[in-house]
């Protein structure tokens, strides 16, 4: 009879512990599914990538990015893009660079004028992102342009709180060298 309750009662951990190691591979599953779906969202609202060429893969929180992109700083910007989500611990960019012929063709100078372009559209693209995925800060309110590394924010926010949040995040963002605020409270 001993022999026989101490078999059910393995039975009865054994079985605890796979349905427990089960639930977390279903967590886990569920958190990565919330992570590569905000990541393709991030690298659809960028204008500057073809989100269609990029694809994403997400395991215990690493995004794998595969697919082809136009330049350097393309690839750069998804990395960053990607990387700014919560829940990200890790990017692995494995994207492939495919110069098409206009980018050939280009002059050093104008170079330099489209790393700053894209440098700009990047913060621009993080700011926005982090105001949308941000429950307390109103991101659709809030216009985001990047000039030079300066970013200015106008619209509208509903209390001084909000504004002192949208104006840190878009500090906090890389590559910014300055913010301008020129948000309004507007009270609803």
């Amino acid at each position: 009879m001993k022999t026989f309750n101490k078999s059910i009662i393995a039975a009865l951990v054994l079985g605890t512990t796979a349905m427990g190691a089960q639930a977390n591979s279903w967590e886990n599953e569920s958190k990565d599914a919330w992570i590569d779906g905000k990541a393709e969202t991030v690298l659809l609202m960028n204008t500057n990538l073809n989100n269609f060429d990029i694809n994403t893969d997400v395991k215990n929180g690493k995004v794998v990015l595969t697919g082809k992109v136009n330049s350097e700083l393309d690839k750069e910007l998804a990395e960053e893009l990607v990387l700014s989500l919560d829940g990200v611990s890790d990017v692995d960019n494995s994207l492939t660079v495919v110069k098409s012929m206009d980018t050939k063709d280009k002059s050093n100078d104008m170079m330099d004028d489209d790393d700053n372009d894209l440098t700009d559209a990047k913060i621009t693209t993080v700011i926005t992102t982090r105001f949308l995925f941000d429950s307390e800060v109103g991101g659709t309110d809030i216009d985001v342009d990047t000039d030079n590394g300066i970013v200015t924010l106008n619209g509208s926010v509903e209390s001084e709180a909000e504004k002192q949040l949208a104006v840190k995040i878009a500090k906090n963002a890389e590559d910014v060298r300055d913010v301008v605020d020129k948000l309004a409270i507007v009270a609803e």
